[in-house]
């Protein structure tokens, strides 16, 4: 394949590597993602976070629901972190809209309710590190900042042939040093749109599509046969696995749900409750489970009456980045014609099926909701969805 990136051949690599990639942008980047093409600071920002550790067809529909919601910076500031967290319900990473929220309050309260130009200001804000600040500030203030992703990094590193994993100290600072060293004196927003679609769709993990790059006479990866090993993969360690038994207390048509703390796993979204301590790999039996309920209920500071029928559901397994979690789940249901009254109703709930369907869940936590109403099996067993 031949193209205007191809023609511009004088000088190192170093010397030539910006202007060929804003070339190769130019013809085969990508160039109408929704929020691309301008300079709102605010809708920049949102896809930044969003894109995070999450790929762009996931995001697409996340972002257009979450600026029909908060079009703007002041919105979302003002907006209950409950609506702020049920939008993102299903994206990952929970931690991320926490942040997101805390960051437009503070854009708003200490910033007149616009993003700061200066990369540097922009990484003091919640949630925002240097990669993002950079981005921000080259697509809606032309800032000369550069961006260092795992996209980039594995883009760097297969064509200046760096060895070592990128998430050690010493090759990130080498790779931080080679990405402000590449950049151009002009074009930054198309210069940083190449760097994030060349290392999205052509010099991908997997199969990287060598005869398509801008680089492929230079890139060191390619001309040594290491398209494969470089970057450098992360050691690995032996993946942890927890088990967890939570509780469908249903009473009537709801079902008792509890805020979990900001901190941790799915911080600030809803969830079922969890019997604590956890048993550990081995099954618990109907008979220990009823004992510990009783435990758990006077935890929670509510009577919740007498038990009908303890019946365990099909557990499901969910992968986390660092271990994996089997849910362990068990439909308890309440002898009362109404629902019990919660000492912390602050932040417990008992929801119906509209309240669930609205409140921000876990993803696994809303298969277990889910299978709930709309998948009981012939042997009274709920089964839950793949």
């Amino acid at each position: 394949m031949k193209d205007a990136s191809h023609d511009i051949k004088t000088g190192t690599l170093a010397d030539t590597f910006a202007e060929r990639l804003i070339a190769w942008q130019a013809e085969h980047g990508r160039h109408d993602l929704p929020w691309q093409n301008t300079r709102d600071a605010y809708r920049i920002w949102l896809s930044e976070i969003m894109l995070q550790q999450t790929q762009v067809a996931t995001v697409i529909p996340y972002y257009g629901r979450f600026l029909e919601r908060f079009p703007d910076v002041a919105a979302l500031a003002s907006a209950p972190q409950d609506d702020v967290m049920a939008l993102w319900s299903g994206l990952g990473y929970y931690s991320r809209a926490r942040n997101l929220h805390r960051c437009a309050q503070v854009v708003v309260a200490e910033h007149g309710g616009r993003f700061p130009s200066d990369p540097q200001t922009l990484a003091t804000l919640p949630g925002i590190g240097r990669s993002t600040a950079a981005a921000i500030a080259a697509f809606a203030y032309d800032a000369h900042a550069a961006i260092l992703d795992g996209n980039v990094k594995r883009v760097l590193a297969r064509v200046f042939g760096i060895e070592g994993f990128p998430g050690t100290p010493k090759i990130e600072r080498e790779m931080w040093a080679l990405a402000e060293s590449l950049l151009p004196t002009s074009g930054l927003p198309a210069y940083t749109q190449g760097m994030m679609d060349l290392g999205a769709t052509l010099c991908g993990r997997g199969k990287p599509r060598c005869g398509e790059c801008p680089f492929d006479g230079d890139c060191v990866a390619h001309s040594t046969g290491r398209e494969r090993t470089l970057p450098t993969a992360k050691p690995k360690k032996a993946q942890p696995e927890r088990y967890v038994d939570v509780l469908v207390i249903r009473a009537g048509e709801r079902v008792l749900f509890e805020r979990r703390p900001d901190s941790g796993i799915w911080g600030g979204l809803w969830s079922l409750p969890e019997l604590t301590p956890p048993t550990d790999a081995r099954d618990a039996d109907d008979a220990v489970l009823r004992q510990r309920l009783t435990g758990h209920a006077a935890a929670l500071g509510a009577k919740l009456g007498p038990v009908q029928s303890v019946m365990p559901l099909h557990g499901l397994t969910h992968v986390f980045t660092h271990f994996k979690l089997h849910l362990r789940p068990w439909l308890v249901t309440l002898s009362v014609s109404s629902t019990p009254t919660l000492a912390d109703d602050a932040n417990r709930a008992w929801l119906d099926g509209a309240g669930v369907a609205a409140a921000g869940l876990p993803s696994p936590i809303r298969k277990i909701a889910d299978a709930l109403c709309l998948n009981t099996s012939g042997d009274g067993q709920l089964s839950l969805p793949a």
